[in-house]
């Protein structure tokens, strides 16, 4: 039996978890914390401008209430870039999470060869920066420059418009399709390598085909992880950023206001209005935490009705 700690040291071991959660509390606090609540701070100020005409004028912070979360909500680009984020969205998560989802049920066949290999390869994309990636098939997407486009030409065929209309969508998705596939694949993959095996010998022992086995077995247990892939894929989606703003220089089809965080960017750091930038990014933020828990809630309800 362990002899008891003296009384001199017993102060020392209660505050010894608190410091050891200091720095990342104090990190939290200074980098996610404070930054939100400055942002819900200056969204509910506002500038008046005083003097005019009198050769000079005075910029007021005033209190503002709630009008700029009421421009926010009543601003027809606000909302025309919601619905293309929701319909990029849309073509987005079911491509990548079954892409990825048919990857790693390839990869977990027992006779598949250089899974190590492959395994990497797949992954390789998600370890390119979202902007490096939207540069690179950018340029793949610009006719002048595009060495399928060039092809194309020469086999006497005209390729798909990427940069205009409805391409737009198909190219901002195939952007991250490519980036995200892997990550997701190796979630997925990961939950399939953690089933036991004894299930799949005694599903082919009773005639089951690795088709059967795959939908029977693999596909339903690893659906907690299907879940969390799509978690993750639909708050990533509602804050798409870097790969259309990379590619608006790019066409004159894409607007500065194109999803809803390019609007916060144009008005903050173009037009100067960083109050209503922070009501519409607190719109954004609260839309995002409603949709998460919407769909967490229903899948908990859905698995509690299953159980």
């Amino acid at each position: 039996m362990a002899a008891p700690a003296p009384p001199s040291t017993r102060p020392a071991r209660r505050l010894a978890p608190y410091a050891f959660l200091t720095p990342a509390v104090s990190l939290f606090a200074l980098f996610f914390a404070l930054p939100i609540g400055y942002a819900i701070y200056l969204s509910f100020r506002a500038v008046r401008v005083s003097g005019l005409g009198l050769g000079s004028h005075a910029r007021t912070e005033v209190w503002a209430g709630l009008s700029n979360y009421t421009s926010a909500l009543t601003d027809p680009e606000l909302l025309a870039g919601s619905g293309r984020t929701l319909l990029y969205g849309a073509l987005l998560v079911p491509t990548m999470l079954g892409g990825a989802l048919l990857l790693a049920l390839l990869l977990d066949t027992p006779r598949v060869r250089l899974r190590p290999f492959s395994r990497l390869a797949i992954f390789l994309p998600y370890a390119v920066p979202g902007i490096v990636a939207s540069l690179l098939w950018g340029f793949l997407y610009l006719p002048t420059v595009s060495p399928g486009y060039f092809l194309l030409t020469k086999a006497g065929m005209s390729g798909p418009d990427l940069l205009h209309g409805n391409g737009l969508f198909v190219a901002l998705a195939n952007i991250a399709v490519w980036g995200g596939t892997g990550f997701n694949m190796i979630v997925i993959y990961t939950s399939l390598r953690a089933i036991p095996t004894d299930l799949y010998e005694a599903a082919r022992l009773d005639g089951c085909s690795e088709l059967q086995i795959a939908l029977k077995i693999k596909i339903p247990m690893v659906m907690p992880s299907l879940v969390l892939t799509f978690f993750f894929s639909m708050i990533a989606t509602l804050q798409v950023f870097s790969e259309p703003m990379t590619l608006k220089p790019m066409t004159n089809s894409m607007s500065s206001t194109w999803s809803p965080l390019m609007k916060v960017y144009r008005d903050a750091f173009v037009q100067g209005d960083i109050y209503s930038a922070a009501a519409t990014s607190v719109v954004i933020a609260t839309a995002t935490l409603l949709l998460s828990f919407g769909f967490l809630k229903l899948v908990n309800k859905r698995s509690d009705g299953g159980n």
